[in-house]
């Protein structure tokens, strides 16, 4: 005896009832390509058929339970350390006296734009700033 796909089963219920739905139509369409649906289309799904008085209550439980099963993704927030949100005085002084002094160096021309921007330096970066600073004021 095959297995019954409740999922598939729920699309085609409500497809019949509403065939001209688009948001039913496309996850028939993506369930029967991809072999699945996400949490959030299965969430979707759901809503609709609860709406619907087709879809038995057995089903809707059923889909209920696969969608408890499925794992909830969370977005981290990009986490900002000390770092990232101090920009070394020395080295920006050091861009300053370079720029006032050679106005088109296209170097400390691309440091100062990444400090600007909060971008992080890299150590080598920072060495060449502080080699070159000191070079031009001995």
């Amino acid at each position: 005896m095959p297995p019954v796909d409740v999922t598939l089963s729920i699309l085609e219920i409500l497809l019949n009832e509403k065939p001209d739905n688009v948001f039913i139509g496309s996850l028939h369409q993506q369930y029967c390509n991809r072999g699945g649906l996400s949490k959030k289309q299965l969430e979707g799904l759901m809503a609709k058929a609860l709406q619907s008085k087709n879809v038995s209550t057995a089903k809707i439980a059923t889909l209920e339970a696969i969608i408890k099963k499925k794992p909830t993704r969370y977005k981290s927030e990009k986490i900002t350390t000390i770092a990232d949100t101090q920009v070394n005085g020395e080295i920006e002084n050091a861009l300053k006296k370079i720029l006032e002094k050679y106005p088109q160096h296209k170097m400390a021309l691309l440091m100062q734009s990444k400090v600007k921007h909060g971008d992080p330096l890299s150590k080598t970066e920072e060495d060449e700033i502080k080699r070159l600073a000191k070079l031009l004021y001995k």
